[in-house]
């Protein structure tokens, strides 16, 4: 992008659920280029081409499920999510996206460096400005999805903590594999997936960007929010293995009981055949 025409840019991100296959995106969208798998896809929100440098507005999508739209009213953001539906299975199974993130870039030559959680102030446009904005807060937003799903498990597991400090333990296998699985994709979403803890590819040889980025990754708190994700999947999984092992001693319990009460049949019968069988 050329240097700018005007000193504000505003950003609007999305989350939507499971990753995004940008190469098949692609394919759909008549692109004729392979992206890597750490690298956003760039497009004009209303054309569905790749943006130009001349384009107002810009959309961002990244392969961990975040679209960033940059200068979009909410009428061009609608008539992009409506576009992109018919290509993205993950925008027609959620009618309405309700993880979202606000902030804003502007550029203001004679004032001070300035970023706070809603916008940063900076005196000269570069383009990796742009670029780390989208990154964080497309991650942000990412997490705050997984957060509130991972609170609703933990809200769920309460419930049954509950009933077993009452007596009450009913969880078949089927169960207690699915709520191992959700565990399991909160790590590998937020750890392998999302990758937090990566920088984008502009911070690498460059020590403004890089303190840029860590500024900001700073304050959506990108860091101790994977922590904590990575903390409470890892209790989940203890309880899990927990319950796992109580419903294993509980099966292992009623097969030797059935056991006893088959020897104990066998006895009958035979001291029934010896004295009175004839």
């Amino acid at each position: 992008m050329t240097e700018p025409l005007t000193s504000l840019y505003s950003f609007t991100a999305f989350a939507i659920g499971g990753d995004l296959d940008l190469n098949r995106l692609a394919v759909r969208l008549g692109i004729d280029r392979k992206y890597r798998w750490e690298e956003p896809m760039r497009l004009n929100p209303v054309t569905f081409t790749p943006s130009a440098a001349s384009d107002a507005v810009w959309v961002y999508l990244f392969y961990f499920g975040g679209i960033v739209f940059l200068n979009c009213g909410d009428d061009i953001i609608a008539r992009c999510i409506e576009g992109l539906k018919q290509h993205l299975e993950q925008l027609k199974e959620q009618p309405q996206l309700r993880f979202r993130e606000d902030y804003r870039l502007e550029i203001t030559p004679d004032g001070e460096p300035s970023i706070t959680n809603d916008c940063a102030v900076m005196p000269v446009f570069k383009q990796e400005l742009l670029e780390i904005i989208c990154f964080v807060i497309a991650k942000s937003v990412a997490l705050e999805r997984i957060e509130e799903h991972v609170d609703a498990v933990f809200d769920e597991v309460g419930v049954m903590i509950n009933r077993l400090g009452q007596g009450v333990l009913e969880l078949p296998d089927k169960r207690l594999a699915k709520l191992a699985s959700v565990v399991l994709g909160f790590k590998y979403t937020s750890i392998a997936h999302i990758m937090v803890l990566d920088k984008p590819e502009s911070t690498w040889d460059n020590d403004e960007a890089d303190r840029f980025y860590l500024t900001i990754s700073n304050l959506f708190e990108l860091r101790p929010r994977y922590q904590e994700i990575k903390h409470k999947a890892e209790t989940l999984l203890d309880v899990t293995d927990v319950f796992s092992s109580l419903s294993h001693a509980r099966r292992s319990a009623r097969l030797e009981w059935i056991i006893i009460i088959l020897i104990a049949f066998e006895i009958i019968m035979a001291l029934w055949q010896k004295f009175w069988g004839g």
